[in-house]
């Protein structure tokens, strides 16, 4: 199809009050010719007088010097095209293009004369859309199909993005999302100092309408100050634990308590287990959730494989232990323990292995307390680790030293080699805290040197790991103190949570 137009309504050449003419340019508005031939008006603007338009191609075309282009009044540019029906005359009509085309100086409203692009030496097919050249005007959007905007609106948003470019946030908060924390700044390029003991209250966080199963500082260093809560009122937050203790986020995908909650190496989504049968991985910046998982029982653990963040195991009320992709978002593994529920799952240093803890007591209950399995294979490596009757509501992974840890409801915790057979260390026992039938957690220092445990009693409890000293007693609440978590970059400070729902920053 020739691209040459023409329009109908216009008058004779003696009466047209502009025309398209060869030789030196006076100064009139820009008009760029592409070379799919269509007639646009260039990025200075549109045409001074709304009401003119680009009408008539009159004379032989086969004649380039009786060949014009008219101006003339006409409420819209698009109506009543012909077309040219002979290519060839297309071609010997623009096959000479050494003089630039120009408008006269009649128009006085026009703007200051612009250079105007050489026509080609030839036009390809009018046929060939490859070769076409779609140009837009300024101010006009392009159409989008219906299908492609539903795609575009489910997608996740790239955490590049400007805070005012990413949907469903307010600026402030990807902002704050996205910054270093002035307070967490200078400790980046330091040498890590010996860990220290927190003694002083820093902050309160609160808002959680029901008890805090967990709190977890970001890994990422320069994120550090972004902390992470998972309560059982059906919601999980991260907060400013480092200087203004506000909360950046709210995540309300859950429709059951969260149990556990944990964040990926990158820093950059969470991943949750919830009461409602299912495990989500959610997004930091649009709380958006990236995939969703039907476990078919109520989830009380959640952890990410090491080697492989893409792979999670996730356990609870059920004897099965199952381990999803989300790549695929398929389960990839089922683990068969035969026990009612556990109560959590800790990844060795690898990947190759890791232990689960149920609550199963009886008489016999020494080979299923403590389970090691082989994560490839999903066989059991040893079931003959902890020979005791009491259940062990959370495990901690020594950061350096091969070795784990164990929160037991005998009020103490007790320590476990983590190469086979797995043996406990007798000699290691740190007892002082209790425990009561709660969930509470146990975790060490960045350097391994302080394991840190909450206790029933409402206090915050450090002891020394190599020689099982206690430390120093805080008291941090008034009910149950669930978690304590240790700064992984600032010296001495720890933030804690108990059963009321509140949350405090120590340092």
């Amino acid at each position: 199809m020739s691209s040459l137009v023409a329009y109908e309504d216009s008058g004779s050449e003696d009466e047209s009050s502009a025309s398209v003419q060869t030789g030196s340019c006076e100064p009139s508005q820009d008009v760029v010719l592409y070379s799919n031939s269509k007639v646009t008006p260039s990025a200075q603007g549109l045409y001074p007088d709304p009401d003119w338009t680009l009408l008539e191609h009159h004379g032989n075309i086969s004649e380039r010097s009786s060949s014009s282009l008219h101006l003339h009044p006409h409420p819209h540019f698009d109506q009543r095209m012909t077309y040219c029906s002979s290519r060839a005359a297309q071609y010997k009509h623009f096959g000479d293009t050494a003089a630039p085309l120009s408008l006269p100086a009649t128009q006085e409203k026009m703007a200051p004369l612009h250079s105007l692009p050489h026509m080609p030496q030839s036009f390809g097919d009018g046929l060939n859309q490859a070769k076409r050249h779609h140009s837009v005007p300024s101010g006009i959007r392009p159409y989008v199909p219906k299908r492609q905007r539903l795609a575009t609106s489910v997608e996740t948003c790239d955490p590049k993005l400007s805070a005012e470019q990413v949907p469903g946030n307010r600026a402030g908060e990807s902002q704050v999302l996205l910054d270093v924390s002035a307070r967490v700044k200078p400790y980046l390029t330091q040498k890590p100092d010996a860990a220290g003991i927190p003694r002083r209250l820093l902050m309160r966080l609160g808002g959680h309408q029901g008890p805090v199963n967990t709190v977890q500082w970001c890994p990422v260093p320069h994120l550090s100050h972004l902390l992470l809560s998972a309560s059982m009122d059906r919601t999980f937050k991260v907060w400013d634990g480092a200087e203004s203790g506000r909360c950046l986020r709210v995540y309300t995908c859950h429709s059951g308590a969260v149990r556990d909650a944990c964040w990926t190496p990158c820093g950059r989504h969470l991943l949750t287990g919830s009461f409602d049968n299912t495990t989500v991985i959610t997004d930091v910046e649009t709380g958006q959730q990236k995939v969703k998982f039907d476990n078919q029982f109520k989830v009380m653990c959640a952890v990410l494989h090491p080697s492989s963040p893409d792979v999670f195991l996730c356990g609870g009320h059920s004897s099965v232990v199952k381990a999803w992709d989300s790549r695929s978002s398929k389960m990839v593994k089922t683990y068969k323990a035969g026990i009612q529920q556990t109560l959590d799952i800790l990844f060795l240093r690898g990947g190759l292995d890791f232990i689960t803890t149920s609550d199963c007591v009886s008489r016999d209950s020494a080979d299923r307390t403590l389970i090691a399995w082989d994560y490839q294979t999903a066989a059991k490596l040893s079931n003959q680790i902890y020979h005791e009757r009491y259940t062990c509501p959370s495990l901690a992974l020594h950061p350096l030293e091969d070795s784990f840890v164990a929160q037991t409801n005998g009020n103490y915790m007790a320590a476990f080699s983590s190469q086979q057979p797995y043996r406990m260390n007798k000699r290691r026992r740190y007892e002082g805290h209790k425990v009561e039938g709660y969930a509470v957690q146990c975790g060490f220092s960045q350097d391994g040197t302080i394991l840190a445990s909450g206790s029933a009693t409402g206090c915050a409890h450090f002891y020394d790991y190599h020689n099982a000293r206690a430390l120093h007693t805080l008291r941090a609440h008034s009910q149950p103190c669930l978690c304590v978590s240790q700064h992984p970059v600032l010296p001495a400070t720890a933030a804690t949570c108990d059963w009321a729902g509140e949350i405090k920053v120590w340092h």
